[in-house]
């Protein structure tokens, strides 16, 4: 028999370690370095690579969702993958570019460009991994130059990759700081940018290019579905859809400290989502050039984003609760 002085302290332990047992518990991430690639594992399972040569510029890539399905789409890294489209060559599963800056493309909207750049383009090289550091959380930390056809290099930028994940999700924090250190620079009004994904052929909303199996859906935090999410201000888009017989989604988050927050998005049926502060003439039908943004010399502009992959929709995963608490600061 419990004594009657510690029985309610004793419920009470029961009840707290009850309540911890039913919160997901954090996965350990295991970073590898290899030439070329940061591979990123959780409890020893493969997430995703953060590959830094080989690509117009550095990408995330292949990344894979809770039980191991693909979350992104394989081409042009893998070929003869069932049912993908082989449009917009220059979208590479996860990455971060803009479409002029200082004038130039480094989205490269344009398929010429694209094949210029076995010759040499416009492009985002590496320069340093600054860290690379395993835990709770992986952490990568990177430098990388911004550099046209001819070797000029238009600015710099530090990016630092926050991954997590527990039995129900994936996660990575995207923070790029653009650095104005070879002039001043002006991020200009194109829908052709910022941080984007390409989400696998079942999470499209429809068949285009090509693609087989299209049968997703997607909400933004303020409500709209579907086609309406184009172009639209909102703290976060999600896209969901069936993948191996579970439904399963993604989620891109925009930070409240981001310039122009909540951001407008470049979310499109074929399954391209990025995140752009800058395209409101496109988005708006605002005077071309509104969306200009410019960094002065020795300045700076940090943007920053976060991915969850989870099983479920976005409602059924809690995405606005999870805006809400990584606004706060808790991922």
């Amino acid at each position: 028999m419990i004594p009657r002085s510690t029985r309610g302290r004793d419920r009470g332990v029961f009840t707290l370690v009850l309540a911890c047992a039913c919160l997901p518990l954090s996965a350990a991430v295991t970073l590898e370095r290899h030439d070329g690639t940061v591979d990123v594992l959780v409890d020893g399972q493969p997430f995703t690579s953060y590959v830094f040569t080989g690509h117009r510029k550095p990408i995330l890539f292949p990344v894979h969702g809770p039980g191991g399905v693909a979350m992104t789409r394989s081409w042009p890294m893998v070929e003869g993958v069932a049912g993908e489209a082989h449009d917009h060559p220059h979208h590479e599963s996860i990455w971060f570019t803009h479409g002029l800056v200082n004038g130039v493309d480094f989205w490269v909207s344009d398929p010429r460009a694209v094949k210029a750049e076995r010759q040499g383009a416009d492009r985002i090289e590496h320069v340093e991994l600054v860290r690379t550091e395993s835990g709770d959380e992986g952490v990568i930390e990177s430098k990388n130059r911004w550099v046209k056809a001819d070797g000029t290099v238009v600015c710099t930028d530090a990016t630092r990759l926050v991954f997590g994940g527990d039995a129900a999700t994936r996660t990575i924090e995207c923070t790029v700081t653009i650095h104005a250190d070879h002039g001043p620079l002006v991020f200009g009004d194109t829908k052709e940018g910022t941080m984007g994904i390409r989400v696998p052929t079942p999470l499209q909303l429809k068949d285009l290019h090509g693609s087989k199996g299209a049968a997703g859906h997607c909400t933004n935090s303020e409500g709209q579905r579907d086609d309406d999410v184009w172009g639209k201000a909102a703290r976060w888009v999600g896209y969901w859809g069936p993948i191996g017989g579970k439904t399963v989604g993604i989620a891109v988050l925009d930070h409240p400290d981001n310039l122009r927050h909540p951001t407008h998005w470049h979310a499109r049926d074929y399954g391209l989502v990025a995140a752009n502060p800058f395209g409101l003439h496109d988005f708006t039908g605002a005077a071309k050039g509104t969306g200009d943004h410019t960094i002065p010399a020795g300045g700076s502009l940090t943007l920053r984003y976060l991915f969850v992959f989870h099983e479920g929709d976005s409602a059924a995963a809690g995405i606005e609760d999870r805006w809400q608490r990584w606004a706060k600061g808790d991922r």
